[in-house]
Formats: C-alpha cells, sequence, structure tokens
C-alpha cells in the first residue's frame, strides 16, 4: 500500500470524500471519484463510506485501492 499525506488547507476544517480522492490524483475524474465510492469501494477509519459529499476531517484515514490517504 502506498500511503499519502494530505494536508488540509489552514482555513478548511473539513474536506468532502470526492475532492480529496481527486486532490490526490487516486482516480481520474470525479465522475470515477463518485462511482468508486458508491460501490462501496473507499474505506473510512476502515468503515465503508458510500456518502460522496461525506466530511473528511484532520486526523481520519482514507483507503481505495492500494493508497491509504492521511488526512492531517
Amino acid at each position: 500500500m502506498e500511503t499519502i499525506k494530505f494536508n488540509l488547507r489552514g482555513d478548511e476544517e473539513f474536506i468532502p470524500l470526492m475532492s480529496l480522492l481527486k486532490a490526490t490524483n487516486v482516480v481520474y475524474s470525479g465522475a470515477e471519484a463518485g462511482e468508486v465510492i458508491l460501490q462501496g469501494m473507499v474505506t473510512r477509519n476502515g468503515m465503508v463510506e458510500t456518502r460522496k459529499r461525506a466530511k473528511i476531517h484532520s486526523g481520519e484515514t482514507i483507503c481505495f485501492d492500494q493508497y491509504t490517504i492521511q488526512v492531517l
């Protein structure tokens, strides 16, 4: 698994899950991000997350395919 560390901007409290997948380049498009989320292929802190716009906060871990994204 490849680990990606993602820093929220100083003025951000969260990032929507779809945007996080796009920002870290683990998917090619927003459409692909939405599809993999709806198919249950993404986990949030070890639990399947199917909400495309779920608010991801600092300290959370997202896993998809061979990627682990740590939100800082």
